[in-house]
């Protein structure tokens, strides 16, 4: 029985308001065996005296793409799935770096990038994946120039391909969701509206009818999976809505009466502002046509208005990124950019145990509680005073712990 006890630690648990200093935390074969204000004794135990720093759970990201290797989605037309693999490999590594023991992929992780970090053979955040979105003919998706007619496309063809798929229709839609189910999907993700990338969609288009994202929902909730719906504006969002889609992604041009729409209907907005944020710092000089700026630049701006929408109507709030290319360096600034609008807890509760709820795995993830997966990071300073000492983990970040073993720390053990 490997047994690691942190002792000393001031304790924010994810789910309450205040951190409470003087506690100790018991890790057992992989999972938080107790939490105590009194101290555990033991020979077999590794022990870590944290000097009343923050003990925490690992961070979760809601919204990323793990295969997104370049901003500018034509840049990834003659890749081959091969190098993409390998230049996603980084990038996977260094979130987990930052303290995310846990990332949804809402487009384009799949089961094999999944299992391979779960087997061990990459070092990374444990991946929730839904494999390719899917798209309309013709919306945020259908990324193929206006000579290319053929809709039969092959995913496996290069990185270009890999993030979505084109389809139209209820019958066609059922067979696609069920496939991706067969393969072992742990969500299903439509674009319900037009969206920031793409060079020829406008942002306030819905996209799929009800009907057709009804039967997406269908197909996922018969399997105990869900939908998640990218969807920017107030007539897309309340069109997944009515179908059932369980998550809103980005949501920036939500109005207060579809707030409200969301919250009764005990679903959640995922925001990811800083991918508009930093983007728009970059974009220009990376590559984005002036037709996208225009859009980055539009959604950029409601982003804050849209948290304070969402609070007053009871939303439940999660948390990502959504991070393209060289964009991902920035993952820990959308902590800061929303404790502009928010308080810091609950912003770290986003991060932690809304996020778990989100990803079906409330009580395991996103909590320090007996019980729970031992997914927990040490922090100097106190992110619920001052969240901005999650935005430097080369300084503050001291130990991360996923499934119970210690993958870095520069803390000495007792």
């Amino acid at each position: 029985m490997a047994a690691i006890a942190f002792t000393n630690a001031t304790i924010f648990d994810g789910v309450s308001d205040e951190a409470v200093p003087g506690m100790n935390v018991l890790v057992v074969d992989g999972c938080i065996e107790a939490v105590s204000e009194h101290p555990f004794t033991g020979d077999a135990m590794t022990v870590f005296d944290l000097g009343g720093r923050t003990l925490m759970p690992g961070l979760i990201d809601a919204h990323a793409h793990v295969f997104a290797i370049n901003l500018v989605e034509e840049h990834n037309r003659n890749i081959p799935l091969t190098e993409m693999t390998a230049r996603a490999v980084p990038r996977i590594r260094k979130m987990l770096d930052r303290g995310f023991t846990s990332v949804r992929d809402v487009a384009g992780g799949d089961v094999g990038i999944r299992n391979a970090i779960a087997q061990g053979y990459i070092p990374g955040p444990r991946l929730f994946v839904g494999g390719p979105a899917l798209s309309q003919i013709g919306g945020h998706g259908d990324h193929r120039s206006t000579t290319d007619e053929s809709l039969d496309i092959d995913l496996n063809a290069s990185a270009f391909h890999f993030t979505c798929r084109i389809v139209d229709g209820v019958d066609t839609i059922r067979s696609v969701v069920r496939n991706e189910m067969r393969k072992g999907a742990d969500h299903i993700k439509v674009l319900a509206s037009g969206g920031v990338g793409s060079p020829n969609d406008a942002i306030e288009v819905p996209q799929f009818s009800e009907d057709e994202i009804r039967v997406v929902v269908q197909e996922a909730a018969v399997r105990g999976k869900y939908v998640c719906a990218h969807a920017y504006e107030s007539a897309a969002i309340q069109h997944s809505i009515r179908a059932g889609v369980r998550t809103i992604e980005h949501g920036n041009l939500i109005n207060a009466e579809t707030a409200a729409m969301v919250a009764a209907a005990d679903a959640f907005v995922v925001p990811t502002l800083v991918a508009y944020e930093v983007t728009a710092q970059h974009g220009e000089r990376l590559g984005l046509s002036p037709y996208v700026m225009s859009k980055l630049n539009m959604v950029n701006d409601a982003g804050i208005a849209m948290l304070g929408l969402c609070q007053d109507a009871g939303v439940q709030l999660g948390f990502g990124t959504d991070l393209m290319g060289d964009m991902e360096f920035a993952q820990l600034e959308e902590l800061a950019i929303r404790a502009r609008a928010q308080r810091p807890v609950d912003v770290l509760k986003s991060a932690t145990s809304v996020n778990a709820k989100i990803v079906q795995r409330s009580g395991e993830l996103g909590v320090i509680a007996p019980g729970a997966i031992a997914d927990i990071i040490v922090v100097d300073g106190d992110p619920l005073k001052d969240i901005s000492v999650l935005t430097e983990p080369e300084k503050n970040l001291r130990l991360i712990m996923k499934d119970g073993g210690i993958y870095r720390t520069d803390l000495t053990a007792n």
